[in-house]
């Protein structure tokens, strides 16, 4: 199918909305792909690829519904909600009550803001919003976050057993909330993004798949609340990040730094559709007002000014200087402070990076972070500081958590040795 993914969120969606039990959802939506992969390729594919698969999955939760024992319950909740909706028609037979509403909007709305809830902790948001948004299966989502499938299982029980024991509330927040709550969201879906864009650790320096589904999720996001100007905006970080993704490694896997990457290599449409979205109609940039930026646009900005920059040379530095100081007048996280420090090197030359690195140094919150020594050793390396140099290569190399950071590194301090 063309959005499978897609298809799977709307279809899920809905079920959980007529059943009210996310796991007889999931398990049909999974059976009628299932049937779909048995069937198509010898009867031929449906005219309506969803309304087939949305058919088959309606009746495999009746099934079990029934084989449940529950039918009974579900039909009198059903009722209990159109009595409280105002709508007296009495309740429909058993296969109505899974087939009643095309899936709309609104259903998938309500599901990624449930997944993201912040009852849940965190990892379990990530979590059930790949299994239950995304369509990934338990064994994909563990392999991606590198912990064994048993512990990615429990995880998913734990968040579903959180949501039907504290009675989180499969809705959209009211308007009042709207705003608090989308950030939950964005959240869950930036951090999928960071994990896609440089992995956590591994042999690998991307983690494309992960990559690929947060794009898909923000673009779902953005079609159900368009006149979100961070949910565009963070959708535009993630295809301008996601465009250099061919260039930032070399035919062995290796990490090829921005300063040398093949620009022709990155993907002009992701670099257009990215930059379109940060001007479109509704958003800040369009707009007459003050509206103050958002985190998301911000890092959406600094990396439009990489994407306009013809060479590595041309890169407008103190824009991005600029950018980051807006930035970390809005958050107080130290990796922002960090990356604003590898700017001002920069823009201002290595010993003004070296002395900005240094209070982010002793602010001590970064401790352990391999890319601090890194940057270090770069802008010693700059300043002819060879010895010292050396040395924070040395160090950036023992915390590394990838190997090709690691190869990338020792090439690095082989250079320096070399003179």
């Amino acid at each position: 199918m063309r959005d499978a993914a897609g298809e799977w969120a709307r279809i899920v969606a809905t079920l959980i909305r007529t059943t009210g039990d996310w796991d007889v959802a999931e398990e049909s939506a999974a059976g009628a792909f299932e049937r779909a992969a048995e069937t198509w390729p010898r009867d031929g594919v449906p005219r309506n690829p969803g309304a087939w698969l949305t058919t088959a999955a309606r009746n495999l939760a009746l099934d079990r519904l029934r084989r449940r024992g529950v039918e009974a319950e579900k039909l009198r909740e059903w009722a209990d909600a159109e009595r409280d909706a105002g709508r007296t028609a009495g309740p429909p037979d058993p296969a109505e009550l899974v087939a009643r509403d095309e899936p709309s909007w609104d259903d998938r709305l309500r599901l990624v803001f449930t997944c993201a809830h912040p009852a849940l902790p965190m990892e379990a948001r990530v979590a059930l919003t790949l299994r239950t948004v995304g369509g990934l299966e338990t064994p994909e989502i563990a392999r991606a976050f590198l912990v064994p499938e048993s512990t990615m299982a429990q995880r998913l029980v734990r968040a579903k057993r959180k949501i039907r024991h504290a009675a989180i509330p499969y809705r959209v927040p009211p308007a009042e909330a709207l705003s608090e709550r989308l950030d939950g969201v964005l959240a869950v879906l930036y951090l999928i993004a960071n994990e896609g864009y440089l992995a956590s650790s591994g042999d690998h320096l991307q983690r494309l798949d992960l990559a690929a589904e947060a794009i898909r999720l923000a673009r779902l996001v953005v079609s159900l609340i368009p006149d979100s100007d961070e949910a565009r905006a963070l959708l535009a970080l993630l295809l301008l990040q996601h465009a250099r993704s061919a260039a930032r490694v070399d035919a062995a896997g290796d990490l090829v730094p921005l300063a040398d990457q093949d620009r022709t290599r990155w993907d002009a449409r992701e670099v257009a559709e990215g930059l379109a979205l940060l001007t479109s109609p509704g958003s800040r940039s369009s707009r007459a007002d003050d509206a103050i930026a958002g985190p998301y646009r911000l890092q959406a900005e600094i990396q439009a000014v990489h994407a306009r920059a013809a060479t590595a040379v041309a890169t407008e530095w103190p824009a991005i200087v600029a950018r980051y100081d807006a930035l970390a007048a809005l958050t107080d996280s130290p990796f922002v402070r960090f990356n604003r420090a590898i700017a001002v090197g920069e823009a201002d030359g290595p010993a003004a990076g070296l002395a900005a690195l240094a209070e982010v140094e002793a602010g001590g919150r970064l401790a352990g972070y391999h890319l601090l020594p890194a940057a270090q050793a770069e802008f010693l390396r700059r300043e002819g500081r060879t010895a010292e140099a050396s040395d924070r290569y040395r160090e950036a190399m023992v915390l590394a958590p990838t190997a090709p950071e690691v190869r990338f590194l020792e090439r690095r301090l082989a250079d320096l040795d070399r003179g």
